[in-house]
């Protein structure tokens, strides 16, 4: 199994690099000339590294004692990739909820809103969350995985799946409109996404779905606004920080 972190984080990583480059040879918005890219660029990159630094001792350790934990599911469950595929379904209900707990409980927002302030969306927005919201979030779907006995296997392809949707709905590739179009009836695309982080809150507390795109159709959550060249990211009112400041934001 440890090769298969390591697989998984190879992968993600030559992944996220490719849609990266990929953006700037075919951008889909222009970037406004205030932000300046080379510093949030830096400052997204140093919240990833931070968690980076800290999965190997923290997240990684959680999510191991969760799958050793897990309760036999026998023949109630299926298994091989069926099994797999049900898992990703019920890891990714889970994570909708708990993005929309995220938005609508003053704590959990207050580590949240530091991935909101991004002012611009990229591939680097993908990666830019508190640490203190990544443990909370390893914390609470270790619970799921224990009271379903979600083995190893599916949360790491549950994890990959994730970064490599959250880089691709997070970035500003530019794809043909019928294409995406197709794709969002079951995927989060970056229309629908960049909707999510438009800086008018009835549209920041909408489209919370990470990989499939149904889930805000099924529980009335699906933003009425379309993604247009103007739209300004970020948070209603406020401005982006310092990473200084993002880091010690949630506990002022």
């Amino acid at each position: 199994m440890p090769d298969l972190i390591v697989y998984k984080s190879v992968t993600v990583f030559l992944l996220l690099l490719g849609m990266f480059v990929a953006e700037r040879y075919f951008p889909s918005a222009v970037m406004p000339e205030q932000i300046t890219t080379n510093h949030r660029k830096v400052k997204n990159l140093s919240l990833w590294l931070c968690n980076s630094a800290i999965s190997p001792f923290v997240i990684f350790p959680i999510t191991m004692y969760a799958v050793s934990w897990g309760g036999d599911r026998g023949n109630v469950w299926p298994s091989g990739w069926s099994g797999i595929l049900l898992d990703v379904v019920i890891l990714d209900l889970w994570i909708y909820w708990w993005h929309r707990a995220n938005h609508r409980m003053p704590l959990l927002w207050r580590f949240h809103q530091v991935h909101h302030l991004d002012q611009w969306l990229d591939v680097t927005s993908a990666v830019r969350f508190h640490f203190g919201e990544v443990l909370l979030s390893a914390l609470v779907r270790a619970v799921i995985v224990v009271c379903l006995g979600i083995p190893l296997i599916s949360v790491v392809v549950f994890e990959t799946l994730v970064l490599l949707g959250a880089g691709f709905h997070h970035s500003n590739l530019r794809l043909p409109v019928k294409i995406e179009k197709y794709l969002s009836k079951l995927i989060i695309t970056p229309s629908i996404h960049w909707v999510h982080h438009h800086n008018i809150q009835q549209d920041t507390d909408s489209n919370y779905g990470t990989l499939f795109s149904f889930w805000d159709r099924l529980f009335g959550s699906s933003s009425k606004s379309k993604r247009d060249a103007n739209m300004v990211i970020g948070v209603e009112g406020l401005e982006d920080k310092r990473l200084d400041q993002l880091l010690i934001l949630p506990f002022k």
